[in-house]
């Protein structure tokens, strides 16, 4: 493996961390089964893009991808909570719809920004190439954002989220509005997923409606490989456990396929992905087993 394609996946890895810091606080945190995610990566995705191009500050779109991102999630957790429409139904609602809304969004399938200016314009230097410097921007932006879940969750809001995703009737008997608790994780998670993806899009130049497919399968893949690792038995160590679960997924991929003894192409990025989510599945189960067998 060459050490661009290394520093290229560590880059990737830590861009999908948010991605992964999302679907954690969706399916480990509140137990809903949310597949908004494969909607709400292009959305971010879409409304950065079309609003650089529109010649909106680049920072500014950015942080209003991640309001959008949030509003997908919320719409999500209404539909479940509110409207008592089936928790995996109503995110694959919205996922469907999203769709269609971001293509409204961009009014074509794709849009470039080669040549327009984004947060990463601003922070290219001469003394500095971009193969190191984007995975440095992509380390502080998930320390800064590793710090400020962990902040968050400890806070009176985060361990009420908590709890209502521990267990729903004791969060209500002790007053907790479970509901609306809800909506915020949702809308948490939503907004990390879609930050992801404006993100995405402006460090490789392109938002793509199609830029969604497959995404929660690589949240599950990080949070389940990180969680194989590193037991994690407080929040920081849950949340560092995604971080390195997406690095150590972008980084199985992009070995499995720069090893030429393997025989593996572009084409088999979604076999490779399913093998290492049935591996990081099992184990877990393997090492209980052992566990429970001495």
């Amino acid at each position: 493996m060459s050490s661009i394609a290394l520093l290229g996946s560590i880059e990737i890895g830590l861009l999908y961390a948010l991605v992964a810091l999302g679907v954690y606080i969706s399916f480990r945190i509140l137990r809903f089964p949310d597949l908004t995610v494969d909607g709400s990566f292009p959305l971010g995705a879409a409304v950065s893009a079309s609003l650089i191009v529109a010649g909106v500050d680049p920072f500014l779109a950015t942080l209003l991808a991640f309001v959008a991102g949030a509003f997908a999630g919320a719409l999500t957790a209404f539909l479940s909570v509110k409207l008592n429409i089936l928790n995996l139904l109503a995110s694959i609602l919205v996922m469907v719809a999203l769709y269609s809304i971001n293509l409204r969004i961009m009014g074509r399938p794709n849009i470039a920004l080669l040549q327009d200016v984004t947060i990463f314009t601003y922070l290219e230097n001469d003394w500095l190439s971009n193969i190191y410097l984007y995975p440095l921007i992509f380390l502080v932006i998930i320390a800064i954002s590793f710090f400020a879940l962990r902040y968050f969750l400890s806070s009176q809001i985060g361990l009420a989220i908590r709890a209502s995703g521990q267990n729903g009737k004791m969060a209500d008997a002790q007053g907790i509005n479970t509901k609306t608790m809800t909506i915020v994780g949702l809308a948490l998670s939503n907004a990390l997923v879609a930050l992801a993806g404006s993100l995405l899009a402006q460090s490789q130049g392109i938002a793509d409606v199609n830029l969604g497919i497959g995404v929660i399968v690589i949240g599950l893949a990080s949070v389940i490989g990180g969680e194989s690792l590193l037991a994690p038995s407080t929040i920081a160590k849950a949340l560092l456990a995604c971080i390195l679960g997406s690095i150590l997924y972008r980084f199985a991929i992009t070995l499995a396929l720069n090893a030429d003894f393997l025989g593996f192409q572009a084409q088999d990025l979604n076999l490779i992905t399913a093998v290492l989510v049935t591996i990081a599945i099992l184990i877990p189960q393997a090492k209980f087993k052992k566990a429970y067998i001495k």
